[in-house]
């Protein structure tokens, strides 16, 4: 078998930096692939907007809707936001929080690509699903009713287990929930705030996801009654993506995490603390080691330089600071990391080394 399916990663991921406008801007994507994205993580990093909450807007839901990851905001729209799913990237309006004059954006792009429907008795599933999946690159965006009343299972269309999939509620203020492979079933995590792993055995009803559904209990985070849910589901599929753990060594030549790829991005949360923030780095906003210019998920912040010191190698990422945010001595930590450049291609070609 090939080492990757996957030789040009920026296929199916992409960071886009640009610079705001104030008035209608097509945004267009410079990997070595065209990527008409499925899922657009955008967030203002400095300027006059910067603290603006991050906006996320997916092809499922549709244009102009967005979800906040730094508040428990229900789903918005707002036609001056995100107008268009272009075949090489997006169109932004004038809103602030994603075209601000005078100001400077990231943009973290996923690919789907295959639309999707479930009806609820197929699939082992009993909840309808809709939604967009790429099964090459594990991901898939999932649209569903919660049933809060009892547990439910729903398709997901990935063809193999999620290690990881981020919840929210559109229709409510509840805050956005993470079932991640490490943490296990009858706990989460939650992006909007600062929580350290937390028991809920009513989020997935302590059920592991397969490789066909995952399962809901009587959560209003991942299962409100009567009301409209998002899951974004993630596979690890070899040299490209990476849903693993670590425990740090409080030492500035700190923790070696092996991913199997040079990383093009990277988010990382502390699950043993309550209070220290998400992160995300990337190789655009950072593009040499050392890669220290990260932002918060939840977190209205402006971009941060060092709260969060890591290198980009050909085989994964190293920690080098002794702060307990990312490297804390025996603390425990999760990761979700996508690539640049797999180890090593499907031909046997190696990366080459920041």
């Amino acid at each position: 078998m090939a080492y990757t399916t996957i030789d040009d990663p920026s296929a199916y991921f992409q960071t886009k930096v640009y610079s705001g406008t104030g008035s209608s801007l097509g945004v267009t994507n410079d990997g070595n692939s065209d990527l008409q994205p499925d899922w657009v993580w955008i967030k203002c990093r400095s300027g006059t907007y910067a603290t603006e909450e991050h906006n996320l807007f997916d092809s499922v839901r549709g244009t102009t809707k967005f979800l906040r990851s730094s508040a428990t905001t229900a789903e918005l729209t707002d036609t001056n936001s995100l107008s268009a799913f272009n075949s090489d990237g997006f169109t932004v309006v004038s809103r602030d929080s994603v075209n601000g004059s005078s100001s400077e954006y990231v943009a973290w792009q996923w690919k789907a690509g295959t639309s999707f429907s479930n009806s609820a008795g197929a699939n082992g599933a009993n909840l309808a699903s809709t939604g967009s999946v790429s099964t090459t690159a594990g991901f898939s965006i999932v649209s569903f009713t919660g049933n809060r009343d009892e547990t439910r299972t729903v398709f997901h269309k990935l063809n193999a287990v999620p290690k990881m999939i981020i919840f929210k509620n559109r229709a409510s203020t509840n805050g956005w929930t993470i079932y991640n492979e490490t943490i296990g079933n009858a706990k989460k995590l939650t992006l909007n705030n600062t929580s350290a792993a937390g028991n809920c055995t009513a989020c997935f009803a302590s059920t592991t996801p397969t490789s066909a559904v995952f399962t809901v209990g009587d959560d209003g985070d991942t299962n409100g009654g009567s009301e409209a849910m998002i899951a974004y589901c993630f596979a690890e599929k070899k040299g490209y993506s990476k849903f693993g753990s670590y425990k740090g060594n409080g030492n500035a030549d700190g923790t070696f995490i092996y991913t199997g790829f040079k990383p093009a991005f990277v988010l990382i949360k502390i699950t043993d603390n309550g209070s220290q923030d998400w992160f995300i780095l990337d190789s655009k906003r950072s593009p040499f080691n050392l890669v220290d210019k990260s932002l918060a998920p939840n977190q209205a912040d402006e971009e941060y330089t060092s709260e969060a010191n890591l290198d980009f190698t050909a085989q994964g990422f190293k920690l080098r600071m002794t702060s307990i945010r990312v490297n804390g001595s025996g603390n425990n930590y999760i990761y979700m990391a996508f690539a640049e450049n797999p180890f090593v291609t499907s031909t046997g070609v190696p990366a080459t080394a920041r």
